[in-house]
């Protein structure tokens, strides 16, 4: 791809108003985006092939057979193989054969973490019937997989995509049918609570907790399970009073429950509230952890005062711990909030110095903080730095740069991003596909357009309803009826093997 050309010749183009994030970057110089060069790990080159493998036309064991060396070389490969493809939005069908593959080639029996990987991609993509047959298949030859967390993961996708009365049935088929001979207690009684908590479905959670506490004795991780899911329903009010009713049921509040309050203040910018609970904390002999230092920072960010924000970052290494991804993420965030993307680039390259890198969120924020600011050009240097480095950024910050790329009419750049992600074995989500199938027809570009659809269709994910009444109607201005045609019998094969329409969902992921 010809991106060094084109990027060396970008143009400071205006900026779309939006209401973006936050933060900035440091520059780079030189614009080398593919570097042929890199090895390509096993780990990559697997989950590569897997993610490309033709869905549903071939089975994919022939092909694992032909790579795959039996036994498996460990299994750390199988969990970081499946990692791969959680991250990259691999059809769940195709994680699945494989997890099944390695359980038959493995001499080590596979980890719970494998399991609840699988588990995790399956429930994603709403492939419930097969999620409850993998359970069952699992508690007849490797029942020591089944963990409270499988549980969990299973129960929260069911409460996102299910209704109420799906959720407590699918939790008593756990006990009755799954987790046999194992008696519920308050641990998986907390597990349903936490499906609605987590969802922000209190309405739900409160008719759960008074209908069953009877049978299942709550504990203080009851309690702050239900404080966390008014925290993550952003009722401040709602938090306190059941903080307060809490204590009149007799628990005693521990580090976590200070920890919520905490939050849910920071994140409601009342950051003075939020300083108040934190010094209450200490007065109860609580140590706060990196984590709560992290919240605190942030909401000094929300609040605007990066002067406390530099001063809580500073505290961390006095309470003799170490700063990690996270805390130097808040810092940053709380900078660019205040405008200092000066200060915020140089603590981004303070990161790279200390050998702590940068994750998913750092390169979001620093995305949203080049538009805020209007720097088209650091946009670009930080996106060649990104890419240079292999990175492969988290769905909402791809779907960002996609945007920002279509709507500045660098459709150009929207495709080498487009190629870059399959490059590196991802299915890029549906919703960077629709950016990109908009820019693309908008512009004339139909063929490449329908290239990608294919590319996605052939990989086993659904293009959404807009984008191919897009691609029908560009293809048959553009008299290319054969071509419509081709992604018509692919999208009918797929829903010969996907879950119903009614069960899809095009939200973007906020993580992997």
């Amino acid at each position: 791809m010809a991106i060094l050309t084109r990027l060396t010749q970008v143009p400071q183009l205006p900026i779309s108003s939006h209401s973006f994030l936050i933060l900035a970057a440091p520059f780079c110089t030189h614009l080398h985006l593919h570097p042929s060069s890199e090895p390509t790990t096993e780990i990559e080159r697997i989950a590569k092939i897997i993610n490309d493998h033709p869905f549903p036309d071939h089975p994919l064991r022939p092909t694992l057979l032909q790579h795959i060396p039996s036994p498996l070389p460990s299994n750390t490969f199988l969990n970081d193989v499946l990692g791969r493809l959680f991250a990259a939005h691999s059809n769940g069908l195709k994680a699945l054969e494989f997890f099944k593959f390695c359980l038959h080639h493995s001499q080590p029996s596979p980890t719970p973490d494998a399991f609840e990987k699988t588990l995790h991609i399956l429930a994603r993509m709403r492939y419930f019937d097969q999620s409850w047959e993998l359970m069952r298949e699992i508690k007849r030859t490797h029942p020591f997989l089944l963990t409270l967390k499988s549980m969990s993961i299973l129960l929260s996708k069911i409460a996102k995509f299910q209704s109420f009365e799906e959720t407590i049935e699918a939790f008593q088929r756990m006990e009755n049918e799954v987790f046999v001979g194992r008696k519920f207690g308050t641990e998986e009684f907390n597990v349903l609570l936490r499906a609605f908590c987590t969802q922000r479905q209190m309405k739900e959670a409160r008719s759960v907790f008074q209908k069953m506490y009877s049978r299942f004795p709550p504990n203080t991780k009851t309690m702050n399970l239900l404080l966390l899911g008014f925290k993550e329903s952003s009722d401040v009010t709602a938090v306190e009073l059941f903080y307060h009713e809490m204590i009149r049921r007799g628990f005693k509040p521990n580090a976590v429950t200070y920890s919520i309050r905490i939050d849910a203040y920071c994140k409601s910018g009342c950051f003075v509230d939020g300083l108040r609970v934190f010094e209450e904390m200490g007065r109860a002999k609580f140590e706060p952890t990196l984590e709560i230092i992290t919240t605190m920072i942030h909401g000094a960010g929300v609040a605007k005062d990066k002067t406390k924000a530099r001063h809580l970052f500073d505290e961390i290494t006095l309470r003799n711990l170490c700063p990690d991804i996270g805390a130097y993420n808040a810092l940053i965030s709380s900078l660019i909030r205040s405008d200092d993307v000066k200060s915020a680039a140089a603590l981004m390259e303070d990161m790279e110095a200390k050998h702590i890198g940068h994750d998913s969120m750092t390169y979001h924020m620093m995305f949203s903080g080049f538009m805020r600011m209007e720097d088209v050009g650091g946009f670009y240097e930080l996106y060649s730095k990104m890419i240079r480095r292999n990175f492969v950024p988290k769905a909402r910050t791809v779907v960002m740069i996609m945007k920002f790329f279509c709507e500045n009419r660098r459709v150009d750049l929207g495709l080498d991003l487009w190629g870059y992600l399959v490059e590196k074995g991802y299915c890029p989500h549906s919703h960077v596909l629709d950016l990109l199938v908009t820019g693309l027809c908008a512009r004339g570009m139909v063929l490449q357009a329908f290239e990608c659809s294919k590319q996605m269709l052939e990989r086993g994910r659904q293009m959404s309803e807009a984008s191919f009444l897009i691609m029908e109607r560009s293809l048959l201005q553009a008299h290319a009826t054969d071509k419509y045609g081709e992604l018509e019998q692919l999208r009918k094969k797929l829903k010969t093997v996907l879950p119903p329409a009614k069960q899809l969902s095009s939200e973007i992921p906020a993580s992997s």
